[in-house]
């Protein structure tokens, strides 16, 4: 837990929702500290880049595309034989 005399700390005014004091002041009351702390420890943990640089989740997908488009392919393959038999069924 960071205390007053640890750091500098500056005050800041925000806006936030009822929802969000709601869940702030349960996380502050389960970690037995203070609601800033909970807003420090949150803005210390936020970093949006974190999703875009996932090599082994962009792997994944990727290898989940292909397999996803492969089976599209067989899938239009097998449908455009159907349709060729059909065509020929009509014109007999």
């Amino acid at each position: 837990m960071t205390t007053l005399a640890q750091k500098n700390l500056v005050r800041k005014q925000f806006l936030i929702s009822e929802s969000n004091i709601v869940k702030l002041n349960e996380l502050a009351t389960k970690r037995n500290t203070s609601a800033a702390d909970v807003v420090r420890l949150a803005i210390d943990a936020y970093d949006p880049l974190a999703d875009i640089e996932m090599p082994e989740l962009m792997e994944l997908v990727g290898a989940h595309l292909k397999e996803a488009i492969e089976s599209t392919k067989k899938a239009n393959r097998k449908i455009s034989k159907t349709l060729k038999i059909l065509d020929n069924k009509d014109l007999h």
